[in-house]
């Protein structure tokens, strides 16, 4: 699935002034350093669209600067004295302060640049100020000065006697027709075509790539922020700026240059980072009563569908309450970082605009959509269709208000015309939106209702044109799972089982993942084993055990389970591949697969403990896990221990000495948003 460019790193907010330390400099490295930072200045370029007199004004000065070092350089001063030393320290971190203001202005959020116009103006005035102080007792007579840089010393002082700040009246004027423009969207009143093309040509988004970019560094600016009314501006200026670019600019097209970034399905990663639950990378690690650690959306939607049990050991959760994993989150962090992988946590974008309540967001995500399905309707062209659908896929995966926003509009049936192979960026485009829009749980129960939807959706898992298409046709099914009775629906039809069954078998390894993590999800409910077991599912756990143990034997150990004597009897043929695993997999892995032992002869009888009796070397594997295994791990080979000593002993009542085994339905709905 697709990554955000701008997933990892997220940009952090630059150090505040009050960061800045006095550097521990030589005389002379100091008087380098001074003169570096001043050079650094002065190749700046002034902000183009705002604050222009004022960048221009404070690099100009610096510039000047620049030339007072480079002869206090040339003079070659050995020693100076402490208030000339204290200067200069002071005129580092001032010209620090400088150089990350123009920085941040430059590449930072023009809207919101706009927003501030009056406070950045007065943070200008402020250095200019201290600029002025600096020099004021700057002992120019003690270092030996040439005549003329002295009168220079004598101009930057004068040209830093700036009374007020600057603040440009055209730019006022445009922050105050941007704010006219918000309060009007908020009153669900359709900004005016001429001043929205005015707005945007001022502050130079002239077309959809630049908006785009607009719209991501807003998005950075959310998270930048620190109070709730601060967020919630920026959300309604990313509003904003998303509308006029879908009315402006149209559609944007798909980026197809940006070098793709890895995602967590391409690597192996560590089988202590992942989720027990969804079998995927955690995001943002949780500790229940257990000691058990889950990713938070996974076991947040567990404890909400009504289960009191920890889901890896079957124990019941003396309360609810979940621990943040601190540590571990850290080492995912750091381990994330190393392999440039995202790592955001999974509800991040729910945050920029979800949980920010703004009417004029709301607004303005209605006239968008309203003026993106309204063209979508209209549309001729296959071309101009994508781009709608793109728009619509990249505003589903925003947040919950532009979820509920696209399927009340009627989207949905619209979509499903697009799901046809003819066109595989086109039915990417649309399978994907319709898996975002699933996120919420209301479109659930639209998508498996609205005529012609689900069944395209399986149509795409069955037949996509792309592994793509059909990796995010089996993470639609999968969202879906989310709400029981579809769980149970689902696992029904033939076609999704067999479909999934198919792209888990030859899929590539991130497609792979959506359909095992949907067939976990089908196994949780014990009437659509059956239709599993008939549709191939043990003999996929087969043909994956050797390349993804851990996933093949959390499904075996699952269906086994839930599975009857069915189940249990097409697996039989797998005991020595379990006892491989046993010997020679990870943790979790280890454990599904005692698990899953303990299972099958509680319930296949002595035929099958005598299979596995016959695997050289098994009881020494066991006892080693017994040892040194997880809780879980050597409570289930304690189980097979005894169990195969009964055997041997020839006593009956194999059964009993597993009795209370518990383990869990693995049911989940984490999803991963597409870009």
């Amino acid at each position: 699935m697709a990554v955000s460019p701008h997933a990892f790193p997220p940009r952090k907010r630059r150090p505040s002034a009050g960061s800045f330390l006095s550097p521990n400099f030589s005389d002379h490295r100091l008087l380098q350093s001074l003169l570096l930072i001043s050079n650094e200045i002065s190749s700046l370029q002034p902000i183009r669209y705002l604050l222009r007199r004022n960048s221009a004004s404070i690099i100009r000065k610096t510039k000047l600067l620049s030339v007072l070092f480079e002869e206090l350089i040339r003079n070659q001063v050995t020693v100076f004295s402490p208030s000339a030393l204290l200067c200069f320290e002071e005129l580092y971190i001032v010209l620090q302060r400088i150089k990350t203001l123009i920085e941040d202005c430059s590449n930072g959020s023009k809207v919101w640049l706009l927003m501030q116009t009056e406070s950045i103006a007065n943070l200008f005035h402020e250095l200019t100020v201290d600029l002025s102080t600096l020099l004021d007792i700057f002992p120019v007579s003690d270092m030996n000065l040439n005549e003329d840089v002295e009168e220079l010393v004598v101009l930057i002082r004068k040209q830093c006697l700036q009374k007020k700040p600057i603040v440009d009246p055209h730019d006022d004027n445009l922050r105050r027709e941007v704010m006219k423009m918000l309060d009007g969207v908020q009153r669900e009143i359709v900004p005016d075509h001429s001043k929205l093309v005015e707005i945007f040509d001022n502050l130079q988004l002239r077309d959809s790539s630049s908006c785009r970019d607009e719209i991501e560094s807003l998005e950075d600016e959310v998270q930048n922020q620190t109070d709730e009314k601060s967020k919630s501006d920026v959300v309604a200026l990313i509003g904003l700026v998303r509308y006029g670019k879908c009315v402006l600019y149209g559609a944007s097209t798909p980026r197809t240059t940006l070098r793709r970034r890895k995602s967590a399905a391409d690597v192996n990663y560590p089988a202590d980072f992942r989720c027990p639950i969804s079998l995927d990378l955690m995001r943002d690690p949780v500790v229940v009563s257990t000691g058990q650690t889950y990713d938070r959306p996974s076991i947040n939607l567990w404890i909400e569908s009504g289960h009191n049990t920890c889901p890896k050991t079957g124990q019941t959760l003396a309360h609810t309450n979940l621990i943040p994993n601190r540590a571990l989150k850290n080492l995912i962090a750091m381990w994330c970082r190393e392999q440039k992988i995202p790592f955001e946590v999974t509800e991040q974008n729910e945050k920029v605009n979800g949980v920010i309540h703004n009417k004029t967001a709301l607004e303005a995500t209605k006239m968008t959509v309203s003026f993106l399905v309204n063209k979508l309707t209209a549309s001729q062209s296959v071309e101009t269709a994508n781009r709608v659908v793109h728009e619509l896929r990249v505003l589903a995966k925003a947040d919950s208000d532009s979820r509920a926003c696209i399927a009340e509009a009627g989207a949905l049936p619209l979509l499903v015309k697009f799901l046809g192979p003819e066109y595989p960026n086109l039915q990417v485009n649309a399978v994907t939106t319709i898996l975002n829009l699933s996120i919420l749980e209301a479109n659930k129960m639209r998508i498996m209702e609205s005529d012609g939807v689900l069944n395209g959706v399986i149509e795409v898992l069955r037949s996509g044109a792309t592994w793509e298409a059909k990796g995010n046709a089996a993470a639609t099914i999968f969202s879906l799972t989310g709400v029981q009775a579809n769980r149970k629906k689902l696992g029904k039809k033939p076609r999704v089982v067999k479909g999934l069954v198919d792209l888990a078998k030859g899929g590539p390894a991130s497609s792979k993942r959506d359909a095992l993590v949907a067939i976990l999800s089908l196994a949780g409910e014990r009437e659509t084993v059956v239709k599993l077991v008939e549709g191939g599912v043990v003999e996929m756990t087969s043909e994956l055990m050797d390349t993804q143990p851990e996933e093949a034997a959390t499904i075996l150990e699952v269906v086994v389970k839930r599975g009857g004597l069915m189940a249990v009897a097409a697996a039989f043929h797998l005991i020595k591949k379990l006892a491989v695993v046993l010997r020679e997999g990870s943790d979790r892995a280890r454990e599904s697969a005692a698990a899953t032992l303990v299972n099958l002869c509680r319930k296949g009888g002595s035929e099958t403990v005598g299979e596995l009796a016959r695997v050289p070397g098994i009881e020494r594997v066991i006892w080693e896990m017994v040892g040194m295994g997880t809780g879980r791990g050597r409570r289930k080979a304690a189980s097979l221990l005894r169990i195969l000593r009964r055997w041997a002993a020839g006593l009956d009542g194999i059964a009993d000495v597993t009795a209370g085994y518990s383990t869990s339905s693995m049911h989940t709905t984490r999803i991963v948003l597409p870009g």
